[in-house]
């Protein structure tokens, strides 16, 4: 019989309450309710398929000490887990651990609390796992960092990069170590919180620069595993078919970095030498941006009210990301806005204001014009109504430039008065005063 798991991932409750508002009736941010929502769909659907095991691969919280209100959503919905006599491994992410890796872990309270059928996963080690269909055998590996070796005496004055061949070669001393206790007749996994060479990242991959390494997909990749669940990257992908190895990728949308994302976990089909894997989208909350450039516009007001009324921003996190002029603020009116919007669940306006010195290139002075100097300034000119006084002064002077004569200094007024024996001030070109 082939054991059923379900697979999910960064969790990270209580991500995102700068995209929400306070729910009037429970006290609570909505974007805290919305990650609650979406972990509850994960639990309904491992409690109603009955699933043999559910594997959390990290990150459950933006950080290692969450607020309690937070601890308590996360908790209920596991909680749900130890009722229906499912057993869960839950493994520490990056987000989970205190600063540096040291000081322990936020779900570290479960084992001390000996949570019945919970396993928490702070190092690397292997757990035999008894299941209604049958044992099998977890072998955990939670976010890895540089700092413990860096304190090693024998690691002064090392690059980087050889600390990171040091601790690449230490890890696969001890995953051989893990490898070599695992029973060859019993289906195995291996549940890592990495960073995976192979994989397509997103802005996990910054959140985490200078606190983490690569690992090399085929460090992982051992035909004895016959599937690799991983955490960390929160686009869901499929590294590799035999054995099978992935990322479910995260529950909810964090930020608009994951605006483009399908989000959700996935079930598997588990039996000793293979593994199958169904990806299960979740309807959650869209993220979506809005780029209006109103800089041209006669009436930006009525430009971007039209914009707004044929998106599709029904309930959406949405920003505004508006190119226009200083000189057309005056001319927005907020409440209009703000009304138009009133069907988004949040919003943001992100003016990008465009300097009315750096004018648009006029499509027939493309980059590779090939017409004269002359004819290309004449084509300027003509398009800059507030140049127009001075057009043919600018286009005699330029004559005048490009056939070497000497360009006249033109008269001042001196109506200011001057110290004795002063020397005339240097007048500036008229060349100088256009540019």
């Amino acid at each position: 019989m082939a054991i059923t798991l379900l697979h999910l991932s960064d969790i990270h409750m209580g991500s995102g309450s700068s995209h929400g508002r306070v729910n009037p009736v429970t006290g609570l941010n909505s974007r805290l309710e919305d990650f609650t929502q979406t972990l509850a769909r994960c639990i309904d659907r491992a409690v109603e398929e009955s699933v043999d095991l559910v594997l959390f691969s990290g990150d459950a919280f933006p950080d290692a000490t969450p607020p309690p209100v937070v601890q308590q959503a996360f908790a209920k919905q596991f909680r749900r887990l130890v009722d229906a006599q499912i057993p869960t491994v839950l493994l520490v992410g990056n987000h989970d651990q205190h600063s540096q890796g040291q000081g322990g872990a936020s779900l570290c309270i479960y084992r001390t609390l000996g949570v019945p059928g919970f396993i928490v996963g702070d190092r690397l080690d292997t757990h035999a796992i008894e299941t209604h269909q049958g044992p099998v055998q977890v072998v955990t590996l939670p976010w890895l960092t540089r700092s413990a070796l860096l304190t090693r005496p024998e690691m002064e004055g090392l690059s980087m990069a050889e600390v990171h061949r040091q601790l690449i070669e230490r890890l696969r001393v001890a995953l051989e170590g893990e490898v070599r206790r695992l029973d060859p007749k019993v289906p195995s996994i291996l549940l890592a919180h990495a960073m995976v060479d192979t994989a397509q990242y997103g802005a996990e991959r910054f959140l985490a620069a200078g606190r983490s390494f690569t690992i090399p997909m085929g460090l992982l990749a051992r035909p004895c595993f016959d599937y690799i669940a991983l955490g960390h990257v929160h686009k869901h992908q499929i590294l590799s078919q035999q054995p099978l190895m992935l990322y479910p990728g995260s529950i909810e949308r964090v930020d608009f970095s994951e605006e483009q994302e399908e989000k959700g976990y996935v079930l598997v089909s588990l039996e000793k030498g293979q593994a199958q894997a169904q990806f299960c989208p979740l309807p959650v909350r869209p993220f979506r941006t809005l780029k209006i450039d109103v800089s041209d516009s006669d009436n930006p007001q009525a430009d971007l009210l039209e914009a707004i009324v044929v998106a599709d921003l029904e309930q959406a996190i949405v920003r505004l990301n508006v190119r226009l002029r200083p000189d057309q603020l005056d001319q927005l009116d907020t409440n209009a806005l703000e009304q138009a919007l009133h069907h988004a669940h949040s919003y943001s306006l992100n003016p990008l204001l465009v300097s009315q010195l750096s004018r648009p290139r006029l499509p027939e002075l493309a980059a590779d014009d090939q017409r004269e100097p002359i004819a290309a300034l004449k084509a300027y000119v003509a398009h800059q109504q507030d140049l127009s006084e001075i057009a043919d002064d600018m286009i005699e002077a330029a004559q005048a430039l490009l056939a070497g004569e000497v360009i006249p200094r033109p008269t001042t007024d001196r109506s200011m008065a001057e110290e004795p024996g002063a020397e005339d001030p240097p007048e500036p070109s008229r060349q100088l005063r256009l540019l």
